[in-house]
């Protein structure tokens, strides 16, 4: 229904096209600043208390005039009731709140106005019907407002993306860290990077140009050296952080595995707080790899329920086997599961031999996969009996039955995964996108050229390379093609 009605608000603000000139219209939006005023439906679609419409261009005031005609644009940054009327019949719309924020001091720097109207379909359908009618008003594009206000120098780039991010977010890590990044603390970090690089292309250059003067401070040339060491150590140390950044953003690889009937499914159902897989007491019931997004602990995760790990069963069962064992490969963090009451059957002291002690092992380059052992069923262990063996590695109780253990269980996934993802709460601003380590590994590399150069003009060449690098990371020098398909991430109305 929303969909039909932005078709006829688009009608009413254009009129009747012929096909020609509808190709025309779909190339895109007009540039920012381009004299259009804009309107749109800014807040979620379908019934609600209360919806906003806003506007944003030159008209914008003229288009509150019209609506609430006799009556004068109210102060700004000041909500007045005012009953709304179509401009066109007198007729009325609705009685709302509206603001006016004159430009430049507003979201997207223009005159903008926002109509808080009854969230009801028939009201939201006038007001925007009348809204298209006024002279000087079109429907916005997708990001259209955030567009503006990137074009008017409100929003950084990088703080564009900690909005599209902000209005994503599922996870309170990921409204943290989305919060940070709108705040500017990514872009400040750039800008000062950008300042240090500016200050060593000043000392290179004045060397070239006044090198033989003798009024030239000596170390010139040492200090944009340390610069630039000091620069790489900082650069470098965030590349090796940015797929924590990454997982934050689009969520951690979770593997849940273990051998048949260790209660993997029961986990996963547990955790996931809904049925997403099968739970019988026959061996081998999951087949395939089972994926479902949750909220962990506050982190967004991927959580996957594989096949048992076992050997010696059909092919159908075996083929399920490989890709759990693929999965394993690729994850982020592993639950392995066991049965409390049965640690010394063959399969359990298998997964622990094949799974298990190799995970903990660190790797040649020092680093280890991430595992939290889990003790399923502790239900069925005896009230006064023996603790498992001290032979089993560091592990957790838990019933999954009765809940038994699932604070402590999920205390543990939250450290875990904010070494995983990174900690929003605390430490340096982390790379949330391919675009960030790209630029930052670009920079890096530039730095490597500086310092291999014979020649300082070639030296002074690479450092503004890499300058320009951290400069396109906060949106200046960015190409038409990088800022459509970061602005597409928004709706209408943003």
């Amino acid at each position: 229904m929303w969909r039909g009605l932005w078709t006829l608000v688009t009608w009413a603000a254009h009129g009747p096209r012929s096909p020609r000139s509808c190709m025309r219209q779909a190339s895109g939006a007009p540039a920012p600043g381009s004299g259009a005023t804009i309107f749109a439906l800014s807040s979620g679609q379908g019934r609600c208390g209360i919806a906003v419409i806003r506007t944003s261009g030159p008209a914008s005031g003229h288009a509150l005039r019209s609506l609430t005609a006799p009556r004068d644009v109210p102060p700004p940054r000041s909500a007045c009731l005012r009953l709304l009327s179509d401009p066109r019949t007198g007729e009325p719309l609705d009685r709302a709140l509206v603001l006016w924020f004159p430009g430049p001091q507003s979201f997207t720097g223009e005159d903008c106005a926002e109509f808080h109207v009854h969230g009801g379909p028939a009201v939201v359908s006038g007001v925007l019907q009348a809204l298209g009618s006024v002279p000087g008003l079109r429907p916005a594009e997708a990001g259209e407002f955030t567009r503006r206000a990137f074009a008017h120098g409100k929003l950084s780039l990088t703080e564009v993306e900690g909005l599209a991010d902000l209005i994503h977010a599922e996870t309170e890590a990921q409204r943290r860290q989305a919060l940070r990044q709108l705040d500017g603390e990514l872009g400040h970090l750039c800008r000062s990077w950008a300042e240090t690089l500016t200050k060593a292309l000043a000392h290179v250059e004045a060397y070239i140009d006044f090198g033989e003067d003798d009024n030239l401070e000596e170390g010139v040339l040492e200090r944009a050296d340390s610069e630039v060491r000091e620069l790489e150590v900082a650069l470098g140390a965030h590349l090796r952080d940015a797929r924590r950044g990454q997982r934050l953003r689009s969520g951690a690889h979770v593997v849940v595995a273990g051998p048949p009937n260790a209660g993997k499914s029961s986990l996963v159902n547990l955790l996931s707080r809904k049925p997403v897989s099968i739970v019988s007491p026959e061996p081998g019931t999951t087949r395939d790899v089972l994926e479902t997004p949750v909220d962990l602990a506050g982190f967004p995760a991927l959580l996957s329920d594989t096949a048992g790990l076992r050997e010696g069963v059909g092919p159908v069962e075996q083929e399920g086997v490989r890709r759990a064992r693929e999965r394993l490969e690729q994850a982020d963090l592993i639950l392995a599961v066991l049965d409390a009451s049965d640690l010394a059957s063959p399969s359990s002291c298998n997964f622990l031999d094949t799974v298990v002690t190799p995970a903990g092992a660190q790797s040649p380059n020092g680093s280890s996969q991430r595992l939290l052992l889990v003790l399923n069923k502790s239900d069925l262990l005896l009230p006064r009996g023996p603790e498992p063996s001290p032979d089993v590695p560091p592990h957790l109780l838990l019933s999954c039955l009765t809940g038994e253990g699932l604070d402590g269980l999920l205390e543990a996934l939250r450290k875990e995964l904010a070494e995983v993802c990174g900690d929003p709460a605390t430490g340096p601003p982390l790379l949330t996108r391919a675009r960030h380590q790209h630029h930052l590994q670009s920079c890096l590399d530039a730095l490597g050229l500086y310092k291999q150069a014979k020649d300082l003009a070639l030296a002074a060449e690479a450092l503004r390379v890499a300058r320009g690098h951290l400069t396109r990371l906060t949106g200046g020098g960015g190409t038409e093609e990088i800022l459509d398909l970061i602005f597409r991430d928004f709706c209408v109305g943003k």
